[in-house]
């Protein structure tokens, strides 16, 4: 594609960032648009897995995010007493990739990848609101008054994409009937802990933690709900959890209620068109998962790798259609598995949990490390 194009970008994400930083280091001229005003260090915690480490070190990146972030090498999977009941050895992989699996705070990195950008502009209170087509490209018009013509667009506008629902005005968002909690604390966890993401399977509910810096852990807690996510209030969270360790009960405690963020969890339903004309799709506004696997950022970061490539040896159509062929099979696999996942960890019948508990703790090594490897293993272009 001609580095003369200017390619904009709808939304100032991880996805977005990392796509910008990708196409700038290429050659070529981008512009995002967010509809933030202020890019603040806001949001919680985020674990970049080998896969996402791997592109951040191909731009360079891999040594100051080790800096502000934690290195994780096991993810483990436990009862509600933290009794293991499934561990995923990671120094393989970062033996083979010469990359760690780091825990880092999503605002930390957000601000990370800003300030990596050297030619690109953001421009701020920018929220879009309508594509159009014309004859040189597509008019852009946000809710700010402004209107701009672009040629080439890519929309990393996450799960309720303006620019996706122009594309592909069908495309059916899925809610998984879960309700999900996440906060930082200041807390120091037991040595032992400070490198590994823990996650707490019990009844219909679950809850994870990770040190993402000295002295600072996120964590994460989801319940099911029949009805109306309404249903729990996060003034009930010690309760909620009141069976589990004493240090999951601490890490609540310690959380100002004000500063934990609530959401219901949903995803995208798998959709094998990306892209029209000259607008295409990355992060969560082609393939937004729920986030049992973790992997939501980094299939991101992924699309930023591969696109960037494609975009650098094809013309735009080509580069779009390559782009989709290599990224939609892992993409959606990650997407369904994750759903799979999220619905084992919340059973409910006793015989069930104790059925699926016996699975985890005779699952092989060797299985968990094939598993690991699919999602590990870029793209080649």
């Amino acid at each position: 594609m001609s580095k003369n194009q200017t390619i904009d970008i709808i939304g100032a994400g991880i996805g977005g960032l990392t796509t910008a930083i990708a196409l700038e280091q290429k050659g070529f001229t981008v512009r995002i648009f967010e509809q933030a005003e202020h890019i603040k260090p806001v949001g919680a915690g985020i674990i970049l897995a080998n896969n996402a480490m791997q592109v951040l070190k191909k731009l360079g990146l891999k040594n100051v995010i080790e800096q502000h972030g934690n290195t994780i090498s096991s993810m483990n999977i436990t009862k509600s007493n933290l009794k293991l009941l499934s561990k995923i050895d990671l120094s393989y992989f970062e033996r083979k990739h010469n990359t760690k699996n780091v825990a880092i705070h999503r605002g930390k990195l957000q601000q990370l990848l800003v300030n990596t950008l050297k030619t690109t502009t953001i421009f701020l209170n920018h929220r879009l609101i309508a594509i159009a087509k014309n004859d040189e490209g597509f008019d852009l018009e946000f809710q700010n008054g402004e209107r701009i013509n672009s040629t080439i667009v890519l929309g990393a506008d996450g799960l309720n994409s303006r620019v996706r629902q122009y594309l592909f005005p069908k495309s059916n968002i899925r809610h998984a009937n879960q309700i999900c909690w996440r906060g930082v604390t200041d807390y120091e966890l037991p040595i032992q802990l400070r490198n590994e993401l823990n996650e707490a399977w019990g009844k219909k509910e679950r809850f994870g933690f990770v040190q993402i810096a000295a002295n600072k852990v996120y964590w994460y807690a989801s319940k099911s709900f029949k009805n109306n996510p309404s249903e729990f209030s996060v003034d009930r969270l010690d309760d909620y959890f009141s069976k589990y360790d004493f240090i999951i009960k601490d890490l609540i405690k310690s959380t100002k209620k004000e500063h934990i963020n609530t959401a219901e969890l949903s995803d995208l339903e798998p959709t094998h068109l990306w892209f029209k004309d000259g607008i295409c799709l990355i992060g969560d506004a082609a393939h937004a998962a729920t986030p049992n696997m973790g992997q939501g950022a980094c299939q991101a970061i992924e699309d930023a790798y591969v696109l960037s490539e494609c975009l650098d040896q094809y013309e735009s159509a080509s580069a779009f259609i390559t782009y989709q062929k290599l990224r939609v099979p892992k993409a959606h696999k990650i997407v369904k598995t994750s759903w799979t996942v999220g619905k084992i960890a919340h059973l409910s019948n006793p015989l069930l949990i104790g059925l699926r508990n016996q699975i985890l703790r005779c699952t092989p090594s060797s299985m968990n490390r094939k598993q690991n490897e699919e999602i590990f293993t870029l793209a080649e272009i």
